[in-house]
């Protein structure tokens, strides 16, 4: 019904920056809290930042400062900008919605399938 495509990932150097993008797509009737997570090796996954619709945010205390998530409405799109990258940055990172659903006006959360970030010299 509702996909997320993330794209951006890849391997950085430290100090580096990189910007993740997450479309949504389907049968979307709105969006509501859009997000980002991460998974490093052999830990739990962690929230990164989430933005609400009316474009209000909140980050985890690892990315404040360094990383800015967005997002574009008319896109049904999230992005993450990243900058001063740290190797222990590494993860996988993954998008999250609440999306309603327009045929049903059910409230799903979605995820991604996940992009590798790798910050490593």
């Amino acid at each position: 019904q509702v996909q997320l495509v993330e794209s951006g990932g890849g391997l950085v150097q430290p100090g580096g920056s990189l910007r993740l993008s997450c479309a949504a797509s389907g049968d979307i009737f709105k969006i509501f809290l859009m997000g980002w997570y991460r998974q490093a090796p052999g830990k739990q996954r962690e929230l990164v930042a989430h933005i609400l619709r009316d474009g209000s945010t909140n980050y985890a205390d690892s990315a404040e400062g360094r990383f800015t998530i967005s997002r574009d409405n008319d896109k049904n799109t999230v992005y993450l900008q990243m900058n001063s990258l740290k190797p222990e940055d590494t993860a996988v990172y993954y998008c999250d919605a609440q999306v309603m659903v327009k045929t049903s006006f059910y409230q799903l959360e979605v995820w991604g399938q996940g992009t590798l970030i790798t910050v490593s010299s």
